[in-house]
């Protein structure tokens, strides 16, 4: 049985699914999971991430989590924690960055979070020569307690969402219903006002304008309020990488990608990356609820820049041949020009009230 099927099944049976229940089954599905099932990194997969374009991403977190740790006394041991750390390579050049520091080499304790067998298994053939013994973990709730950094690139987008309309002055909430005719997934609103809807931007909540789609996303709410709890409690810091919006807006994100191109959503379920723009405004509330701050968001070319990408880069290049300089050049200007992935993605960190704003952000009132 397909996952189509059974989510068609569940249909007949429960009524129409939210996106979030169709998210999580299509991403995460034990059998029939995006995720769970296969590699979908890389040019032979259906994505390419900034860790697998260029090694200088990893490079630069490594020493920021370096110069983070120093900040925050120098704790040792520390936990260096990875949320969706795909095929391992971010972790690897972060570590391998990291032995320009031995003794925050020498404190940290990685540990990663990840739900795919698949990938774990490309993990620990990533990190096998990096003299660490990595812990894994299904959630967060298995990390142990202490100082903590942790590190979520392209990890929120992934999370399932909720999608709300504006109709007749009530949001009401989109969900996935199939059509008897021909058996096809469509589109539906629920009948009653959702319960969602407190989740939104005040201003999008009462000024939205008729027909009018937003998301919300609980569940990157609820992992934001745990890592903000666990950084004003215990230390340390999150950076999160992402694509999405500094203020929180509307309209329609979810998008389905394919071989590295767009597909329809409810006719790849299972077969495709489903992602949704992250609100980094709605994260910097949930954080502040929890006792915490959020600084940013910047753009990620102006973070890498304020890292010291390009003088990296050039470093790189002295002792690389014509071609590897032109590839290393390439991958670069894609993580930083604006026209790529340098303004649509942005970063976000999460620290305790009072601690000096981590390298490349500024205080949220500067």
């Amino acid at each position: 049985m397909t996952l189509a099927d059974r989510l068609r099944r569940r249909i007949a049976a429960e009524g129409p699914l939210s996106v979030a229940e169709v998210m999580a089954a299509a991403l995460v599905d034990p059998e029939h999971g995006y995720y769970t099932t296969r590699d979908p990194f890389g040019a032979a997969g259906d994505f390419v991430t900034a860790p697998e374009i260029s090694q200088v991403f990893g490079e630069l977190i490594g020493l920021w989590a370096a110069v983070v740790w120093q900040g925050m006394g120098s704790p040792d041991p520390v936990a260096l924690v990875e949320l969706g750390p795909g095929r391992g390579t971010l972790m690897a050049d972060a570590l391998r960055a990291a032995r320009g520091v031995p003794a925050f080499r020498a404190a940290l304790r990685v540990h990663l979070v990840e739900a795919s067998p698949v990938l774990r298994r490309h993990q620990a053939e990533a990190l096998a020569g990096q003299g660490v013994e990595p812990d894994w973990h299904g959630d967060l709730d298995g990390l142990p307690d202490g100082p903590a950094i942790v590190i979520a690139n392209e990890f929120f987008d992934a999370l399932p969402i909720v999608q709300l309309v504006r109709d007749r002055g009530v949001w009401r909430e989109r969900r996935v219903a199939v059509d008897p005719a021909g058996g096809r997934f469509v589109w539906t609103l629920t009948p009653g006002a959702s319960p969602h809807a407190a989740l939104l931007a005040p201003t999008i909540r009462a000024g939205a304008p008729e027909r009018a789609l937003a998301e919300v996303c609980p569940a990157g709410l609820s992992v934001a309020r745990t890592l903000a709890e666990r950084v004003a409690r215990s230390g340390g810091a999150v950076l999160a990488v992402d694509y999405g919006h500094a203020p929180s807006g509307v309209g329609d994100t979810l998008q389905a990608l394919k071989a590295h191109r767009p597909v329809d959503p409810l006719a790849t379920l299972g077969e495709a990356d489903l992602t949704a723009h992250v609100d980094f405004a709605a994260l910097g509330r949930a954080v502040a609820q929890a006792g915490a701050v959020q600084y940013g968001p910047v753009t990620q070319g102006g973070f890498l820049r304020a890292l010291g990408i390009e003088a990296r880069v050039e470093a790189l290049c002295r002792n690389a041949t014509d071609g590897q300089r032109a590839a290393i050049r390439s991958g670069c200007a894609r993580l930083i020009d604006p026209a790529e992935m340098g303004t649509l993605f942005k970063a976000v960190s999460w620290t305790a009230a009072g601690v000096s704003p981590p390298p490349g952000f500024e205080r949220p009132d500067a």
